[in-house]
């Protein structure tokens, strides 16, 4: 077995995760988290949050994972988020089409058109892995799941693919409500849906997934005054850029984020200082910064809404280098575009430092000629002429000779147009948006597999203390002359401190150490005879084995320090070697 398949095997055996509806014969692309994986996931996405959320001050929210059709039409999404997908003429199978090339001729293809990957088919004899059968032309297949709410057909939905697009149509309720302040993060944590055409890599890829993204809102004159990037200038970061890549350079440059920012490797300072942030969030994962870079995706692979990707990549052992999280520089493309869609007022204001009078041209809707003309519709024209920029109209004017509202057509004579002074305080701008957008799912494999070891024939899952499902597992040596009593007590006085903690009695005190180690449990406490004179207990390292002897009554003041990191494994008390079985 390789390093995936062991990890795997450990992980369904042990209660981490699984592939979902095994009873069925599962469904590829769906995953389960058993009480194990559940805990650690939420772990990751706690630290997640100490990291991109709390330490910066910024808020986090939570939007439904349902959205109306509108919300894509705006975003972009309905064209643009597509994967390429080719069908066997004989057995009917579908593949991405992509992947199925690069599979055939050992080459990448990403970034070609249908017409361009229908020609390789053709070219190359590409036929069906799996009957041999002809493949048809290759077309384009949108990702996103799409229902209806309610009981209309007409009345479409689709899961959100981003949990984006929930921070920007709320953009302005959390804009007023945070005293109207910029730089504004907005962080979310949940689900998505992509509707993958062929999944594969277990759950590296998968159809519903945790998704953690921040959208932080900065002033577009101002996008270098990271008030954090001071902290982190001098870190360094292992780029491999867009121009490397096209001249076929494998091998990352390091430079500091502030030299990355100066020399235009990074556009934005808030980028750079998210990817040093990044890469410590994953060095506190237990992912090692060798097993780290960040590659530039290239004018073909960035989304429709990136000005500029970095994404951030984890080095595993079957698949190669695989993207954890994304860095994106997304301008006002969002914003602007539900500004355009719904017209509502998204904008941000700044003050001057002094008032202005400034000359303005507005457009102001004629009322009595709207209403004799449009009739019923006439409140929907003059609501809609009031909310749209002014500039908008009289270029739609000057481009079509009209400006359209849901079809109606809204003609010059409709309107009057004036030149007036206004005394002003300040201006109107949309922000733009920093995003650094992580796979929690992904990032528990990562972690899964950079934290399996090996040790004398045994499984150890060497998990970053903090982590770990299950922080402390409490073992009488062996089940009689009263060694059971006084471990439960323990137990349960370290699950009234907080902890989590189990119990186990069954088998040696060798294989029941082999059992906690497997699942990563970092801190075994035995009680054993010498208890019943001292009221000591044994602590056992699970990395090192190693063991000390401590006081039961200073166990819960001891553990907090430790799973905080505040004192070191060794000062939990006093070196101690067994004489009993076990221990390692």
């Amino acid at each position: 077995m390789d390093l995936y398949e062991k990890v795997m095997e450990m992980a369904r055996r042990r209660g981490f995760l699984w592939p979902s509806f095994e009873i069925y014969g599962g469904v590829s692309g769906f995953i389960t988290y058993g009480p194990l994986g559940a805990v650690l996931k939420r772990k990751i996405e706690d630290k997640w949050r100490e990291w991109f959320v709390h330490k910066q001050d910024f808020v986090e929210i939570e939007t439904p994972i349902i959205m109306p059709e509108i919300v894509f039409k705006a975003s972009g999404h309905l064209e643009h988020f597509t994967d390429a997908i080719t069908e066997c003429l004989k057995c009917r199978r579908k593949f991405r089409a992509d992947h199925l090339i690069e599979d055939a001729i050992g080459e990448t293809v990403e970034g070609l058109s249908t017409e361009e990957l229908t020609k390789i088919i053709m070219e190359k004899n590409i036929k069906c892995p799996e009957c041999g059968g002809d493949l048809d032309q290759v077309k384009e297949f949108n990702l996103m799941f799409q229902t209806t709410i309610g009981p209309y057909s007409d009345n479409i939905g689709f899961a959100r693919p981003e949990a984006a697009q929930g921070m920007f149509v709320e953009f302005k309720r959390v804009y007023i409500a945070e005293r109207e302040r910029l730089p504004l993060g907005i962080a979310q944590i949940g689900k998505v849906l992509r509707n993958e055409i062929s999944p594969r890599k277990g759950p590296i890829r998968l159809r519903e997934f945790t998704i953690m993204e921040v959208e932080v809102f900065i002033d577009p004159e101002n996008i270098n005054s990271c008030p954090y990037f001071d902290e982190v200038k001098d870190e360094e970061l292992r780029l491999l850029t867009a121009d490397m890549r096209m001249k076929n350079e494998k091998e990352p440059i390091e430079v500091t984020a502030e030299e990355a920012v100066k020399k235009g490797l990074i556009l934005t300072e808030w980028q750079a200082y998210f990817m040093v942030i990044s890469k410590f969030f994953l060095l506190d994962l237990g992912i090692p910064w060798e097993k780290q870079r960040f590659k530039e995706q290239l004018p073909w692979e960035k989304a429709h809404y990136s000005k500029q990707t970095y994404d951030h990549e984890v080095l595993l052992q079957r698949f190669g280098w695989v993207e954890v999280a994304g860095h994106a520089y997304r301008t006002d493309y969002d914003l602007s575009r539900h500004i355009q869609h719904s017209k509502e007022d998204l904008y941000a204001f700044k003050e001057f430092p002094e008032p202005k009078i400034v000359e303005k041209t507005v457009v102001k809707p004629l009322k009595h000629v709207i209403g004799k003309e449009f009739r019923k519709d006439a409140a929907k024209v003059i609501e809609a002429i009031s909310k749209t920029p002014p500039e908008e109209i009289i270029k739609a004017f000057e481009t079509k000779g009209y400006f359209e509202v849901d079809g109606i057509k809204v003609e010059p004579r409709h309107v009057s147009i004036e030149k007036v002074k206004e005394k002003i305080s300040g201006k109107k701008f949309i922000p733009h948006v920093v995003e650094p957008s992580f796979g929690a799912d992904r990032l528990v494999y990562a972690t899964l597999e950079h934290a399996y070891t090996e040790k004398d024939g045994r499984v150890v899952l060497r998990l970053p203390i903090d982590l770990a499902p299950i922080q402390v597992a409490v073992f009488p040596l062996v089940s009689k002359d009263g060694l059971p009593e006084v471990a439960k007590r323990v137990y349960r006085m370290l699950k009234d401190e907080g902890f989590t903690a189990i119990y186990d009695e069954t088998g040696s005190i060798g294989r029941r150490y082999a059992r906690v180690d497997e699942i990563g449990v970092p801190i075994a406490v035995t009680v054993d005879y010498m208890t019943l004179e001292d009221n000591t207990v044994t602590l056992r390292n699970r990395d090192t084995w190693s063991q000390v002897r401590t006081r039961i009554n200073d166990l819960p003041e001891l553990l907090h320090k430790y799973f905080r990191k505040k004192i070191k494994f060794e000062n939990l008390g006093i070196p101690y070697t067994p004489t009993e079985e076990g221990g390692g």
